[in-house]
């Protein structure tokens, strides 16, 4: 797997000691025994045993069979190992959903991605232009819309320090009573300053911008819009932005940071398309294997909007890479203030990946990444393409 340096970009805007721990580990799955079970076990009970890394989930396809595992504990000394009733904040990886009811609302005939955003909102928004070219909705969807990371705009300013042991607080305090007119009227202070379509700037206010569009042409609520897709065309029923108070006892605890202390859930955003959906793990996994399809909904989901250079485009928020030992792949990061994941789809080896943990700190990334890239690459050397 390539390091890339735009995973920089990616644990921007939405989240971004030294000691030995020793964990209890066990792993569940839901297959029998075999080499990829085996593969993937051992690059987990190291991942665990990083430091600050409590506790850690994976959920994989490969060429058809489901592997699902469990690892570490929750909180440390508790022996509450994650299962698959665990529900993980998934963050950033929201975006992806939101993408795929987008490619529902153009095969719909609901909107078109070359349309003016405008044409969707109910109030004049001169302001989201820049030289009489209109941000678009492949903008929203390519992250080149120039709308800035995060809305109101003090999000921005608190997410620069990230690991400060009261970002969380912060961020909740700002949240609390904010809607979504409030993000409304705060996108009418937004100021474009280049042609839109281009520049890569990761926006997750674009992806909320998108489903208040969504919101308009359904005329139905976002989070309606996701359950009903999600039951209907995967069996997902446990994937929402929220939870009742049954569900909430099941909401993993996190850590922020090197902050011994559990962390406070991520807030509710204006319709939480952007980092605000729950999940499980076999439902995680239901997801992979929709993606893993070769319809015209994932085509399209996958097609590139925009294409920065050779190895690097995006398509509908996915993040689109391209290497000679993966081939062409599809993959997202997520991360909220007590938890961080990716996700990748691997066609060229019917491959697909959810990995969680309940850690959210400037070094949680490569900690999974390093785990991803053993197993990428012992499952290769096992099982070559032919």
């Amino acid at each position: 797997m390539k390091t890339f340096p735009l995973f920089i970009l990616l644990l921007s805007n939405l989240l971004l000691s030294q000691q030995s721990i020793n964990r209890e580990t066990k792993s569940i799955t839901i297959t029998k025994t075999d080499n990829v079970k085996n593969i993937v076990d051992s690059a987990l009970h190291k991942m665990i045993t990083k430091p600050l890394i409590h506790s850690a989930s994976i959920g994989v396809v490969y060429h058809g069979k489901e592997y699902i595992g469990h690892y570490g504990e929750l909180e440390e000394g508790k022996k509450n190992i994650p299962n698959n009733e665990t529900i993980y904040e998934i963050g950033s990886l929201s975006k992806t959903l939101t993408g795929i009811l987008t490619v529902k609302a153009v095969q719909d005939k609901k909107l078109h991605i070359d349309d003016d955003v405008q044409k969707y909102l109910a109030e004049s928004y001169p302001n989201l232009k820049f030289k009489n070219r209109p941000v678009k909705i492949k903008d929203l969807l390519s992250h080149t819309s120039g709308i800035p990371g995060m809305l109101p705009p003090e999000a921005n300013t608190i997410l620069q320090n990230f690991t400060d042991h009261d970002t969380p607080a912060k961020l909740n305090t700002l949240y609390r009573n904010y809607n979504k007119k409030d993000f409304l009227t705060d996108l009418h202070q937004v100021r474009i300053d280049t042609i839109s379509g281009y520049k890569y700037s990761y926006s997750s206010a674009g992806t909320q911008l998108m489903a208040a569009i969504l919101e308009k042409v359904y005329k139905t609520d976002f989070e309606k819009l996701l359950t009903d897709y999600l039951s209907e065309n995967m069996g997902a029923e446990h994937t929402k932005i929220t939870l009742s108070n049954q569900e909430l006892k099941r909401l993993a605890s996190g850590y922020h940071s090197d902050n011994p202390v559990i962390t406070s859930p991520m807030p509710i955003l204006p319709w939480g398309a952007s980092g605000n959906i729950k999940s499980t793990l076999p439902d995680m996994v239901k997801y992979i294997r929709f993606l893993l399809q070769k319809n015209e909904i994932i085509q399209e989901s996958f097609r590139p909007l925009v294409k920065f250079d050779p190895e690097f485009s995006i398509g509908y928020f996915w993040n689109i890479i391209t290497d000679k030992k993966l081939g062409t792949y599809y993959l997202h990061h997520g991360g909220v203030p007590r938890s961080q994941c990716y996700i990748y789809i691997i066609p060229k080896y019917e491959l697909g990946i959810f990995i969680i943990t309940n850690q959210s700190g400037n070094n949680t990334a490569s900690v999974m990444e390093e785990a991803l890239n053993e197993i990428f690459d012992k499952i290769i050397q096992s099982n070559p393409k032919s």
